[in-house]
Parts: C-alpha cells; structure tokens; sequence
C-alpha cells in the first residue's frame, strides 16, 4: 500500500518543519506548499490525501484556498483540516463553512494532531473504497450493455429455438411416461428416458456457454487476477473432446491428426473448451465422409494449433461478423446452436495472450488457427469457476 500523502500549506516554512518533526515517526509523505496558489497548482504533482491548511496567510487566506479546492470536483474528496490560532467560534464556523473537514488549534499538540490525520485519512479511505465500487459497479453495467448489444445478432429468432426445443422434448417426455408409463415395456422408456436425457444435455450446454460467456465478459472489464497454470497439450487432450461429441462416433474414420505435444500457458479447463467448441464447429459444418484434420506445431515459442475441414466454409463478411448469437444461413441449414462457439474460443484465446484467426474458401473448407504461448505464467489464464460443455 501507498504511504498516504499529506500537504502542509504554511507561509512560515518553520511551521511546517514542526509538523515534520511531530509526524517524523509516522508513515506519511509529507509535502509542502508556502502560498494558497503554490498549493492549488502542486495538487496534481503531490496528489495528496489529506491537506493541512494554514489559516491565516497573506495575499489568499486559508478559507479562500480551502473554497477554491473543494470548487474543483476531483478534489473535493480530500480532506482539509485547518490550522488556526483562532479560538473564537464564529471563526471556525467559518472554516468549516468553506468547506474544510476539521481544524486544530495552535500551538499545535501532537497527539491530537496525529489523532485528526489519522481520522480523516480513514474518511478518505473509505470514501476511496466506496468509489472503487461504483467504478466497479459502472463498468459492469457498461460490460452487460455492450455484451447486450453484442447479442443481439440473430438473438430474437435462434435463442427461442434453442430454448423452447429441448424444454418441449423435456415436459412432452415426462408427459408421455406420466400418462402411459403402466402399458410401456423397459425399452419403451429407455428410448423416452434417453430423448430426456438428450434435451437435457443441450439445455445445459446452452446454459454453460452463456454463464462462460459472461465470466469472461467481467473477468477482462474487471482485470481480475490469474493464478499461473501450464497445461499439456496431446492427443489425450484432443481425444476427450472427441469423447464429448457422440456424433465423433460415426466420423472416426474422418479425422486426421498431426500432433507436436507441448506444455502451455493456459488452464486444463480452457483448453477443453476450445478443444470442444472446434470440433464441435467442424462436425456440424461438415458433412460425413469429408476430412477433419486436427494439427498441431511448436513454432518460435508458440504452439499453433489448426483445426480443417472440407465443410461449407464462410464469407470473408461472415468471418468478419462472427459473435455470440450470430448464426449464418441458419434458415437454410436448420442446424442446432446459438453460433456462440468460436466466439467463445476466440475470448478465450485473447485472454491468454494467444493469437486466433479464421481462413476459409466459401462451400469449400474452414481452418481455425489458434496460437498459444509456451510456458510463459505471465500469460496463463485460468477461471476457477468455468467448466468444460458436456
């Protein structure tokens, strides 16, 4: 923490000489100031917490300094105790009246003046605290507006799709099994048990790539801290995120890998879900008996990593366009998603320092490329609480 920074505002450089001595063994950043105007525009350069404001000077007075500071917005904040050998009540009604937070008399008394330093630099510290929040509370609300408006892409016609098709296979499964379940046989349910199963499975994929969606969202806007972790990257890697697509199943001939393995700055978590949302991406836009090459290479302190298929390609505009709920030629191909994936994985990657680019040829083929840093903790990211799609 800071040593807090105090401005002692004294025509007489002797009276600030007693104050150094009386606070000598204090942990403060004294600063001094021999006129009204030097103080006003020394109040950038020293920056201070608290300022102790001589009373009576010449030219402009104590009251007239102590109007002219609280005058400007970013310091009304701070506070001013004056320092006066005036008793009488009428005179520090005015003091306090021009704004200053305190005041102590002269000859000044140790005790007490550490003890009114020590109370108003407690104001200012939570004064501080309170506006960190609202800052906090500020950029938040920006994030979810723009994250909102990010949204938006094709968001009216696909999210109630997405939401209403496995919540209809849900309920319309628990109704037929409630209805009937006395004249079904074990593979009767099984099957309707399994069709639940399935609704289940992408609601909650749906529900995850929203909540990752927005922790990545706040966690870059709120610069939270990363704890350091490497992770291997190898075929075990890849092959999980195979295990977790059923539909991988039917394709295995389909996939061809070439694998340089390497240790990387990123989460084990992280890098599951960039593994799943690619080869989730190149299944669904690729047909069957097409070539899904997955490839890896160690190149000058990065891993680049490539994720090809012959699939339906895209539109330098559509790769231009990519973001959370931006789902191309949806109509013409009913495919299922809320075209959430790459965007996901691009976030991702950039947190971590990475690199991420799409090349494709329309109708044609698709590379994703992804470039990760090499053991380098300054780059590893990690989110404890994010958790692969399943």
């Amino acid at each position: 923490m800071n040593m807090p920074s105090i401005l002692v505002v004294d025509d007489q450089p002797d009276n600030f000489d007693v104050i150094e001595t009386l606070l000598s063994k204090q942990n403060y950043l004294l600063h001094y100031a021999a006129s009204g105007q030097e103080a006003i525009a020394s109040l950038n350069l020293f920056q201070p917490d608290v300022i102790l404001l001589d009373l009576m000077m010449p030219g402009m007075d104590g009251i007239e300094v102590c109007q002219q500071i609280k005058a400007m917005p970013q310091w009304q904040p701070v506070p001013i105790i004056m320092v006066t050998a005036l008793t009488a009540k009428e005179d520090l009604a005015r003091c306090l009246k021009s704004g200053a937070d305190d005041f102590i008399s002269k000859p000044v008394n140790a005790v007490e003046l550490r003890a009114r330093i020590h109370s108003m630099l407690r104001i200012k510290q939570q004064y501080d605290n309170i506006q960190t929040l609202a800052n906090i509370q500020v950029s938040t609300i920006k994030v979810l507006e723009s994250t909102l408006n990010e949204l938006r892409g094709n968001l009216v016609s696909s999210l109630p799709h997405e939401l209403n098709t496995p919540l209809n296979g849900i309920v319309g499964t628990i109704s037929l099994l409630i209805e009937d379940i006395d004249n079904m046989d074990s593979a009767e349910i099984r099957e309707l048990l399994g069709m639940a199963d399935q609704s289940v499975r992408r609601l909650e994929k749906l529900t995850k790539q929203f909540l990752i969606y927005l922790e990545l969202e706040l966690s870059t806007h709120q610069q939270q801290n990363i704890e350091p972790q490497s992770t291997h990257f190898s075929m075990a890697a890849i092959e999980a995120a195979l295990q977790s697509h059923p539909q991988s199943v039917d394709r295995s001939n389909d996939f061809i890998f070439a694998i340089e393995e390497a240790d990387v700055s990123i989460s084990d978590r992280y890098l599951a879900i960039i593994l799943h949302e690619l080869v989730s991406n190149a299944l669904k836009f690729s047909q069957s008996g097409t070539t899904i090459k997955i490839s890896s290479q160690v190149v000058a302190g990065m891993l680049n990593v490539s994720v090809h298929d012959f699939g339906r390609g895209m539109t330098e505009e559509q790769i231009s366009k990519i973001g959370a709920f931006m789902q191309f030629e949806r109509k013409t191909y009913e495919q299922q998603g809320t075209g959430m994936g790459l965007k996901l994985v691009q976030k991702i990657v950039e947190r971590c320092g990475g690199q991420f680019s799409i090349s494709s040829v329309y109708q044609q083929e698709t590379t994703v490329h992804i470039g990760m840093a090499r053991l380098k903790s300054r780059n590893t990211c990690d989110l404890s609480s994010l958790q692969l799609l399943t």
